[in-house]
């Protein structure tokens, strides 16, 4: 189904509340799974928590996680600690395309009993649950960071904890990050030296732990574009955020001076605002934060700017090939894009063609991340309900804001 975004101008001083971080809220319901004293609020609404949530409680031998990636490696790691438990764990015909050997590999290599129902390396997986007594696993440093939040999610449950060793350069280290954060919140104690990770014990949580989610800063990315996108002087306020952050993405705040876009913090509030003209992004590595790549491209793009993005090569493996989509959509709209397995350069350009129909390939950051480039033109989003799967209120918030929107 279509969306069709005519052109628009946002009305400034609007405030919009978004909902958890994904990332956040899906590494502490596994948390939560193992250690049920904890309470979480402000969880996200996405349909890949919603799905984490609902595979979590559920006592069916087949468990269908449709496209959510994170819910894939996560439960692989969860079900098989699950004693006395044997689960099929399957998703989407796209998730059946996405490897996940790295993690089987890692989780066998401390006793897991994980097995391949169709395609060796892919999803679906057969998984015998049981007490793991393996405490030391060795992986490539530039894999998924969500491979290893796996392994650590898990260990403290696991008979004698975790020594993970990392093999090369660190990729995504502040999700990494994150995980380490949330285990210490609620006691567990870990230590991360060089390329060593190590994760002790912990039985029990003698307390109940509660614990709030902050919002999601890959959600905040596509405000920070469409101020970007914006005259000089428009702003909006979104909440609920903090200064420090565990949130990798939370980068845009410095990324986007650039584009002459500035924030500033107000207890758990964000004020973004266009304050100076942009400027073109001579060369940014987002190893570190490649969910916000599509935004920063389309955002250039918007501008009539160039930009070289590095570091991008976790894209490939996503909701779809991302570098692919972003090259074929962008180019549609009148662009210049290419592509290496790593990398995006978008050469400068005057102008953007009119009432174009951008593909979202089943990936709700296309779907978003094209969005604001309706405050430069007409545009049509395909299969617009895909957004739920991070930000189900995304169009009501765009509506807000003053988006012209029609079906």
């Amino acid at each position: 189904m279509n969306l069709q975004l005519h052109k628009s101008t946002i009305t400034s001083n609007k405030k919009i509340a978004i909902t958890g971080s994904k990332s956040e809220s899906n590494r502490l319901l596994l948390l939560q799974a193992l250690y049920p004293s904890i309470d979480i609020a402000n969880l996200s609404n996405s349909d890949d928590s919603q799905l984490m949530q609902k595979a979590l409680k559920s006592s069916d031998r087949i468990i269908d996680i449709h496209h959510a990636g994170t819910a894939m490696r996560f439960l692989t790691a969860f079900y098989s600690t699950q004693k006395n438990r044997e689960v099929e764990l399957t998703g989407s015909k796209r998730m059946k395309e996405r490897p996940i050997a790295i993690l089987v590999d890692a989780l066998r290599q401390i006793g897991a009993d994980i097995s391949y129902k169709e395609n060796e390396g892919f999803p679906p997986l057969m998984i015998k649950g049981k007490q793991l007594t393996g405490n030391k696993v060795t992986l490539k440093a530039n894999v998924s960071s969500q491979y290893i939040s796996a392994l650590l999610l898990i260990a403290p449950k696991l008979e004698n904890g975790l020594k993970l060793t990392l093999e090369g350069t660190i990729t995504s280290i502040p999700y990494i990050k994150m995980t380490l954060n949330l285990l210490s919140q609620i006691g567990v104690e870990s230590s991360f030296k060089d390329n060593v990770i190590t994760v002790k014990r912990l039985l029990n949580i003698k307390e109940n732990k509660n614990l709030v989610v902050e919002s999601d800063w890959s959600s905040a990315s596509y405000f920070y574009s469409i101020i970007a996108l914006s005259d000089i002087g428009a702003n909006v306020t979104i909440s609920s955020y903090k200064k420090e952050s565990l949130q990798g993405d939370s980068v845009l705040a410095q990324i986007y001076k650039t584009f002459g876009v500035s924030t500033e913090f107000n207890n758990n509030s964000v004020t973004i605002s266009k304050t100076s003209e942009a400027k073109s992004i001579k060369e940014l590595n987002l190893q570190e934060a490649p969910d916000i790549a599509q935004t920063i491209a389309v955002t250039a793009f918007g501008l009539g700017l160039s930009c070289y993005l590095t570091g991008l090569h976790t894209l490939k493996i996503k909701e779809t090939d991302r570098l692919v989509a972003l090259k074929t959509e962008i180019e549609k709209l009148g662009g210049n894009v290419s592509i290496t397995n790593d990398s995006l350069t978008l050469e400068a350009s005057n102008s953007i063609l009119n009432n174009v129909e951008i593909d979202t390939y089943n990936d709700h950051r296309m779907a978003m991340a094209f969005a604001p480039l309706a405050l430069k033109t007409d545009i049509i989003i395909k299969d617009y309900k895909v957004v739920s799967k991070s930000y189900p209120t995304y169009w009501e918030d765009l509506k807000t804001l003053g988006f012209n929107i029609a079906l």
